[in-house]
């Protein structure tokens, strides 16, 4: 959905050919994290008492400490199978968790995790108000940002803004 190629070699990992540092993939990891844990009150508002999308982050984190593998991590991205169980903000919510343990495995998604949390804001907003909340999300989302990979996604932003719905024009 959002990969456009040629992928960018700031977004694969040192060993697999890229630029990218097992610091850095980590950071791309926590941030991603972070955005889809902003939207997690729209998931929880639809299905109460479904703890899926924590247990996913939860590993997510897991996996930035070096507690766990990649592969056990990415059996958590599972937690878009909970997708299914819901529609509109919640449904979203949903993907950017998944996209944000997708994270361990190919660090590029962690635009998915980002995008995905706007939408899930701008679906959760009433229809007039959806593009001022979906660029207060993403102001909120590069707050966040850590320095030291701050300049590789907001580049990637831009490169890939049209990959996933213009949400990243705030």
């Amino acid at each position: 959905m959002i990969f456009t190629e040629p992928r960018d070699p700031r977004l694969i990992t040192v060993r697999r050919g890229g630029t990218l540092s097992d610091r850095d993939h980590r950071l791309l990891a926590v941030w991603a994290a972070t955005c889809a844990e902003h939207v997690f009150p729209i998931f929880e508002a639809a299905l109460r008492g479904d703890d899926r999308l924590k247990h996913a982050i939860a590993q997510n984190h897991a996996w930035t400490r070096g507690e766990i593998t990649m592969r056990q991590a990415l059996k958590a991205a599972a937690a878009r199978s909970a997708a299914r169980d819901v529609s509109g903000a919640a449904k979203f919510a949903a993907y950017a968790t998944a996209q944000a343990v997708a994270v361990a495995h190919v660090p590029a998604h962690e635009l998915g995790a980002a995008a995905y949390a706007i939408r899930a804001v701008q679906a959760a907003t009433s229809e007039t108000g959806r593009e001022v909340a979906g660029r207060r999300e993403c102001r909120w989302q590069r707050e966040q940002l850590p320095d030291e990979i701050r300049d590789l996604v907001l580049d990637d932003q831009r490169l890939r803004n049209h990959a996933c719905w213009f949400v990243f024009d705030c």
